[in-house]
């Protein structure tokens, strides 16, 4: 395969997993680290410029770097994902879906989910700074 075909294959499946990852962070079932991890990856193979931008983004970062530094996950954040994740689904499974076989499915990848997120490593918050006197 060219190089230039490469490239652009990489760039474009770079560009469809951080959507997927951005669609994550707003739609509990879908996973956001996994597809911005194969971002990540595609990007450090395609564009330098554009791995370099994705690890220092204020808003994806957090999520690579965590991952990739094995420094876990807050238990405040896993909580806010948790309950978020189920109202989600709780809505879905019990106003939109109507088909019985359908709800025990979201409610298994739901399920499989809330143990994924309850296993990830807990990362310790720093308490905040300490102000210091000014006398």
């Amino acid at each position: 395969m060219p190089n230039r075909l490469k490239r652009y294959l990489l760039l474009a499946t770079g560009a469809v997993s951080l959507g997927l990852g951005i669609l994550g962070i707003f739609i509990p079932v879908l996973p956001t680290t996994p597809f911005l991890l194969l971002a990540a990856a595609c990007f450090l193979r395609s564009s330098p410029r554009l791995y370099r931008w994705l690890l220092t983004s204020r808003v994806f970062g957090g999520y690579i770097t965590n991952y990739l530094e094995g420094r876990g996950m807050p238990w405040r954040a896993k909580l806010i994902t948790l309950i978020l994740l189920w109202a989600a689904i709780g809505l879905s499974v019990f106003l939109v879906i109507d088909n019985l076989v359908l709800r025990l499915v979201v409610l298994f990848i739901a399920a499989g989910v809330t143990v994924h997120i309850v296993r990830i490593r807990r990362k310790k918050e720093s308490p905040p700074p300490r102000k210091l006197d000014s006398g």
